[in-house]
């Protein structure tokens, strides 16, 4: 059969399934349905749009199953071990964007801040730069760590990293330029403060001593841009969905990394409070604190959700070839 007539045999009760219901039942004979669908279109069409869509919408309809069961005992923990994880898999595309988006705009942020003497003052601030060189004459460069009490401090950047992301990721409504602009803004900031910094003769030092709690804040910046993009191209790209059920996937799954970082920022807030006020610690306790965060970041946003997905792929196939083997044995 062709895919054509395929699709136009059952492109309207694939779309009766975009809508959710809470029928167990309703739900399970859908998703029997579809999986039978979906192994005709790996056979016959593998690579296709199709697959793809059919994929998806089964992927949503057991994830909806899986919602709806009466045990609900690990749910919190099940968000960590899967939930957050598949969702990160799902859109490592979209990680890739954002991370070379915001290198890009770092780049930019040194180049400008190298070749325009006046160009850190108007990122950074005449206020900043002017306590930051008194800072260095006192043989202290990074002293603004120790101006504030640790608690407020604590407070105070927590409330607004959250704020900061978030508002990254709700800019993605605007097609993700809003999203691409919130990078931006970010990245060209910490081209132009490393770049101060290391025209001083304190690079090596200001990554020894920021990036205690930068390493974490900064990653977390640029996976909140990770999902504003992934928002901006469910509208932009809703492929084969409705405009609004692309866009409510999109904002979903936006959503869940969002709340996935809220930790990561008050851990960088309790970081940039309390320890990097301590900026004559030990050389190793400071490259400890660096790469343990760095392998986190690595490890739980861009390694385990590939094993993840690895196994919910292998698990679903099993699945399909137990079904098929009951229907032949029926």
């Amino acid at each position: 059969m062709r895919e054509a007539l395929f699709l136009k045999q059952n492109v309207e009760r694939w779309k009766t399934y975009e809508r959710p219901v809470n029928d167990p039942d309703l739900m399970a004979e859908r998703f029997v349905a579809l999986t039978d669908d979906l192994a005709y279109a790996k056979t016959f069409y593998p690579g296709s749009k199709t697959v793809k869509y059919l994929n998806n919408l089964a992927a949503d309809i057991h994830l909806a199953i899986y919602k709806n069961r009466k045990e609900k005992k690990n749910r919190f923990l099940e968000f960590w071990k899967t939930d957050l994880p598949l969702v990160l898999a799902r859109n490592r595309k979209a990680l890739l964007y954002a991370f070379l988006f915001f290198m890009t705009f770092v780049l930019m942020g040194v180049l400008s801040a190298k070749y325009d003497d006046n160009f850190i003052r108007l990122i950074l601030g005449d206020g900043y730069v002017n306590m930051t060189n008194e800072n260095i004459e006192k043989g202290d460069p990074f002293g603004v760590y120790k101006s504030m009490d640790p608690g407020y401090m604590f407070v105070a950047i927590a409330l607004n990293n959250i704020y900061v992301s978030f508002l990254v990721f709700v800019q993605g409504f605007f097609l993700g330029i809003g999203t691409v602009y919130g990078l931006f803004r970010n990245g060209v900031m910490l081209g132009a403060f490393e770049y101060y910094f290391f025209k001083h003769g304190l690079g090596l030092q200001s990554i020894l001593v920021v990036f205690i709690h930068g390493t974490l804040e900064i990653s977390a910046i640029v996976i909140a841009g990770a999902a504003g993009i992934i928002l901006g191209n469910s509208i932009l790209f809703p492929g084969t969905y409705s405009r609004g059920h692309s866009m409510r996937r999109g904002a979903m799954d936006g959503i869940k990394i969002m709340i996935g970082l809220v930790p990561v920022f008050i851990v960088a807030a309790f970081f940039e409070g309390y320890v990097t006020r301590h900026t004559g610690m030990p050389l190793w306790l400071s490259v400890s604190i660096l790469s343990l965060s760095a392998a986190f970041i690595i490890w739980y946003f861009v390694i385990y959700p590939y094993i993840v997905l690895k196994k919910s792929n292998e698990y679903n196939l099993a699945a399909e070839t137990d079904q098929g083997l009951w229907r032949e044995g029926n």
